[in-house]
């Protein structure tokens, strides 16, 4: 149930993986807290596949802890401070916990390629800024994307080629879902517009979001990408 009383609200910053999500965030100055560390781990038997493969599909809502991820952001917003996973994507294990305090900071981040899968349940528990999805040229976001994750070593060479190309090619339609979710589709300039209306005190009204079901089903069909198409990070 809602609560006009809240003391912190979040903005949550979707987007295709490697469209700057992190680094965007970074430039804020404000609080962060990275959702990609509530991957489930890599032993998980509820893992999904890539279909036709034996790849882990990471793209995929389900491969992802939603609900301890909403626990966190609740958390924060009610009480400043919350305890959080260290996940280690060239693992795929969480190797610790830390302490987040964001004091008592009215506004933070939440950022991650699933965040927009939790735009309607911020809604309803009445702690929701704002949701947005960061969106650029495919291009763009697959050669952004796979150097970093050559350069951090998240995973094989060979994986990394095959996520990146199917990444691209769906990219488009990752955007569309999340969108369909309740998040903004906007460019980096807009989004720290928005970011910085909020630190304001001015909150966006949230697009209405459909519920996780629907996206789910309609990603789902033979034109579009796997359940909550984005990326390990």
């Amino acid at each position: 149930m809602s609560s006009p009383t809240v003391p912190t609200r979040v903005v949550l910053l979707a987007g295709p993986s490697g469209s700057g999500k992190s680094s965007l965030a970074a430039r804020t100055g404000l609080p962060v807290l990275r959702l990609d560390d509530f991957y489930k781990e890599g032993d998980d038997p509820t893992l999904p596949l890539v279909a036709g493969s034996s790849d882990v599909d990471w793209d995929s809502v389900r491969s992802w802890d939603a609900d301890a991820a909403v626990a966190a952001v609740e958390e924060l917003c009610r009480t400043g401070r919350t305890t959080v996973p260290v996940y280690s994507i060239a693992t795929s294990s969480r190797v610790d916990t830390e302490a987040l305090d964001i004091q008592r900071t009215p506004l933070f981040l939440a950022e991650g390629i699933f965040a927009a899968d939790i735009v309607a349940r911020c809604q309803e528990l009445g702690v929701l800024a704002d949701a947005l999805c960061l969106r650029g040229r495919p291009s763009t976001t697959f050669r952004r994307r796979l150097v970093r994750d050559l350069r951090e070593g998240r995973k094989s060479v060979a994986f990394l080629l095959r996520r990146g190309w199917r990444l691209m090619r769906a990219e488009r339609a990752i955007v569309g879902r999340q969108t369909a979710l309740g998040a903004h589709p906007c460019a980096k300039k807009e989004a720290l517009g928005r970011i910085a209306a909020a630190a304001a005190g001015r909150c966006a009204k949230p697009r209405t979001a459909r519920t996780a079901n629907t996206a789910r089903t309609e990603s789902s069909s033979p034109s579009a990408p796997s359940p909550a198409a984005t990326s390990h990070t």
